[in-house]
């Protein structure tokens, strides 16, 4: 069993930066890709980045490469979003999750992913 939870949201101005943490309980996270994913109002739930289990691969959504940095240790169980750049379309819900078992690549999927936080919210000013 695995318990995620996120902070670190918060109001921002354009241009501006967060760091977001998901702090995650139980003896299997370090096998576990985790990822972000984020929702805005009346639009579906999108990856935001995702990274393997000993932090060697990711991947990111499009709209988030070159401003958005993800790491994780694993000493801490924890994972990171580095958010830079930002912009009012990242206004959402930011959600972690964490796969169930062991994965190679860090998927982009949501469906692939077991375990979910309660979200924090990310709301960026023009």
């Amino acid at each position: 069993q695995v318990q995620l939870v996120e902070s670190g949201g918060g109001l921002v101005q354009a241009g501006g930066s967060l760091r977001l943490s998901c702090a995650a309980s139980g003896r299997t996270f370090s096998r576990s890709s985790m990822g972000w994913f984020r929702q805005a109002p009346g639009k579906e739930r999108e990856v935001v980045s995702a990274i393997s289990s000993s932090g060697g691969r990711t991947e990111f959504a499009d709209s988030t490469k070159g401003r958005f940095t993800i790491s994780r240790d694993n000493g801490k169980n924890t994972v990171y979003l580095q958010m830079n750049s930002l912009k009012p379309e990242d206004t959402a819900v930011y959600y972690c999750a964490a796969t169930s078992g062991y994965t190679i690549v860090p998927s982009r999927y949501d469906a692939e992913y077991y375990y979910w936080g309660q979200g924090t919210q990310v709301t960026v000013s023009s």
